[in-house]
């Protein structure tokens, strides 16, 4: 049977119905008189769009906002910093200062200066201000390195744990607690260390005998373990929303071919997620070669170049926090811990633009 075209309603113009409205997408909206008088009649409709219009313009503004301040703090670091320059003989005061070299004379049972030789010092305070920023900048990538090292398989763990083994009752507890633990603050970590792990690890050490490595009880290991705590739920938290990005549709494709949980996991999961992985990585580095309160108050603040994860080092941000306050404003201290916080950004800049440019390749290597 054939079927009977649907019958219209009399008296309307078949155009008429079958009209879009103007402002849809694909058309540019009509603002004229006419047009706001017929939207008028139709309040809900107009409204909508109008809040639509209000919230794009608003995340523009708060995305400008955002770039303008990011730029007005490289520009206010960088000419307070300069400034430094122009207050030292040379760029390289910054790098080494000469000093006196001292020697052990047996023969007089004391020691004897013997000449100059160049040192690696943060002494900007002393008679002759050594201003060498190498003892700062390695004692930020020492902690910030370790505190990786500490924390990454941790948070890449937990990230797998709630994306593809938790039950969603589980995840739902966890993941809440999770990102919770990102807002405690930092000095209450500081003194939870100072209080609890600095001292027993110290008579770890001494039980073990290795009394003799472990050089200071404030020290790099001990804010290395602070800072960890803090960056752990960072990367769990952002490899979960990572690997849970990834479509089901591959999962139950690795699970119809025979492959376990634990396999689709390892070999179809995390490499396709790995983009995310990586960025979480590096998110969590950044922040802990910015990290302040605990690197104060446990890493022992002595500005040296040590290779020895047990000694005490003095951090560029704990330069900066705990030297700003006592320096003389507009003084070559003063404009030298802003050249310091330049430095720290920077690296920080170039840090994060050379592994989002990691992460694009892999994410067009994932594609192919």
């Amino acid at each position: 049977m054939s079927q009977e075209p649907e019958s219209k309603p009399p008296g309307e113009p078949a155009a008429k119905r079958d009209e879009l409205p103007s402002g849809r997408e694909g058309h540019t909206p009509d603002f004229s008189p006419a047009e706001v008088q017929r939207r008028l009649r139709h309040p809900v409709s107009f409204f909508r769009r109008t809040r639509e219009h209000l919230i794009e313009g608003g995340v523009f503004l708060c995305g400008v906002a955002s770039i303008l301040a990011i730029s007005l703090i490289f520009i206010f670091l960088f000419r307070e910093g300069l400034q430094a320059l122009r207050m030292v003989d040379t760029p390289l005061d910054f790098v080494y200062s000469m000093g006196v070299q001292l020697e052990y004379d047996a023969g007089i049972d004391d020691v004897v200066a013997v000449g100059e030789a160049p040192q690696l010092a943060w002494q900007p305070v002393s008679e002759e201000p050594k201003l060498s920023m190498i003892p700062l900048m390695w004692g930020s990538l020492g902690v910030a390195l370790l505190a990786s090292l500490l924390s990454t398989l941790a948070g890449i763990g937990v990230g797998i744990f709630l994306s593809e083994l938790a039950s969603p009752r589980l995840r739902g507890v966890v993941k809440p607690m999770l990102e919770l633990l990102v807002g405690i603050p930092t000095v209450v970590i500081g003194f939870v260390m100072l209080a609890i792990v600095a001292q027993p690890l110290r008579q770890v050490a001494e039980a073990i005998g290795l009394s003799g490595v472990y050089g200071s009880t404030y020290n790099m290991f001990v804010g290395a373990v602070g800072v960890s705590i803090v960056i752990i739920p960072v990367i769990g938290s952002l490899v979960d929303d990572a690997l849970r990005a990834v479509p089901d549709d591959l999962r139950a494709a690795s699970l119809g071919v025979g492959a376990t949980r634990w396999q689709t996991t390892w070999r179809v999961v995390l490499p396709t997620g790995v983009s995310g992985v990586f960025g979480a990585v590096i998110l969590g580095f950044g922040r802990a070669l910015g990290e302040t309160m605990i690197v104060l108050m446990c890493a022992g603040n002595a500005a040296q170049i040590t290779g020895n994860p047990f000694d005490s080092v003095r951090t560029m941000t704990a330069a900066i926090a705990s030297e700003m306050g006592a320096a003389q404003v507009g003084g070559v201290h003063a404009q030298t811990l802003f050249l310091v916080g330049a430095i720290l950004i920077t690296i920080t800049f170039l840090l994060n633009l050379t592994m989002e440019l990691v992460v694009n390749r892999f994410r067009r290597k994932i594609r192919l």
